[in-house]
């Protein structure tokens, strides 16, 4: 299998993030509820705390209307009780009038002091079913009132959902210049479209190395369409121990107490339960061998009890990291992680893999205004 690299050589640093279990996705035994992993406050800024300390980079907090905490007032929450760590928050486009969250995002990135960087979402809201293009043009009009009103002082815009003339504001000033990183996933073509004109990290969920290297081309085409270039990104489950006998003897105990019937309701809870995306982790699950692996370290097994992302890097220290530095050679340089029980995975993560690694934070590594990134022909990040 060739894999052409969509960057230079030279940007051989990686964004290794941790996942905040925000919307009661914390488990010993997969599918089986077990209250010292409850979604409360304290367990779950213990763990964003614990990323911090051992130098993950950035941390994804997810959001769900119907399980969970509220996620931008616990990035507001996490903001005094961390240091170094990025906050990347997901943001569900259209739950909040537009320039009211640029004001809320603006705010948040002053008390994090620039450490703030954007979850882009565009899935249904809880009684709605709206078409998929419905979807990402409300997405897509929310980030340009977003970038409007970070920069302007007047706001006038024109949209299919959203009109504003006129509008005297006082610009909702980020701490960041021209405002947070916006980070993004979807598949369809106007999801990618939306991307590549105004996003700045594509994140996939985990497939073959050769399905993820035509999705990255895809992209790359569509940034290229605005002159832009984008940084890619990988979702992804871990289960790292010293050996891979005991990493995939993990991988087994995790899903032993699962029933099928418990799983399949925990996947349909989800809002986006019916999305390309999703239906490509069960696409995954299809495609594994009996012991679930779609390929020699990737896991399938996840999946079965969540939405969203379905697979785990499963095996020894080395294993692991030569996977990721065959996913770096492919281009991608943001690394989201997560693992069950999600403080024990981050510490066995932390321990025996992230001190091998070259890390970065992707903001604060290149900066916010174009013109002083790296000027190669792909150069990362690059702001238009």
């Amino acid at each position: 299998m060739s894999i052409v690299p969509i960057y230079s050589a030279d940007l051989d640093a990686a964004e290794v993030s941790w996942f905040a279990p925000l919307c009661s996705d914390d488990y010993r035994y997969l599918g089986q509820p077990d209250g010292a992993y409850r979604s409360s406050w304290k367990n779950t800024s213990a763990i964003v705390q614990k990323a911090d300390k051992l130098g993950y980079r950035n941390v994804l907090c997810p959001s769900s209307f119907q399980v969970g905490q509220d996620t931008l007032s616990f990035v507001a929450g996490c903001a005094p009780l961390t240091e170094n760590i990025n906050m990347l928050a997901a943001v569900r486009c259209g739950e909040m009038q537009p320039i009211m969250l640029a004001r809320t995002l603006a705010t948040l990135d002053h008390m994090l002091e620039g450490r703030l960087t954007v979850n882009i979402i565009s899935s249904d809201f809880p009684g709605e079913k709206a078409d998929s293009g419905y979807r990402y043009q409300r997405s897509r009009e929310v980030v340009e009132i977003l970038k409007q009103a970070w920069t302007q002082p007047e706001i006038n815009f024109k949209g299919e959902i959203y009109n504003f003339e006129n509008l005297t504001t006082q610009p909702a000033v980020p701490y960041q210049t021209g405002g947070p990183l916006l980070y993004f996933g979807g598949y369809s073509p106007p999801a990618l479209d939306l991307c590549g004109e105004h996003c700045d990290v594509y994140l996939m969920w985990p497939e073959k190395k050769d399905e993820l290297a035509e999705r990255m081309k895809a992209v790359h085409a569509c940034a290229q369409k605005y002159d832009r270039v984008l940084d890619y990104g990988l979702r992804v489950h871990m289960i790292v121990r010293d050996t891979e006998a005991e990493a995939r003897e993990y991988a087994d105990e995790l899903v032993s107490k699962l029933d099928d019937e418990q799983g399949k309701a925990i996947r349909e809870r989800a809002l986006d339960a019916t999305s390309l995306g999703v239906s490509l982790q069960s696409k995954n699950r299809t495609a594994a061998d009996q012991s679930g692996y779609v390929e020699p370290h990737l896991w399938t097994g996840v999946g079965r009890a969540r939405s969203g992302c379905g697979a785990a890097l499963v095996g020894s220290a080395d294993q692991v990291l030569t996977e990721l530095e065959n996913y770096q050679k492919m281009g991608i340089r943001s690394f989201i992680f997560s693992g069950y029980p999600h403080m024990e995975e981050c510490e066995h993560f932390g321990k025996l893999v992230l001190p091998e690694l070259k890390t970065c934070s992707l903001p604060q590594e290149y900066g916010r205004v174009p013109t002083e990134l790296p000027q190669t022909p792909l150069a990362a990040g690059v702001r238009v």
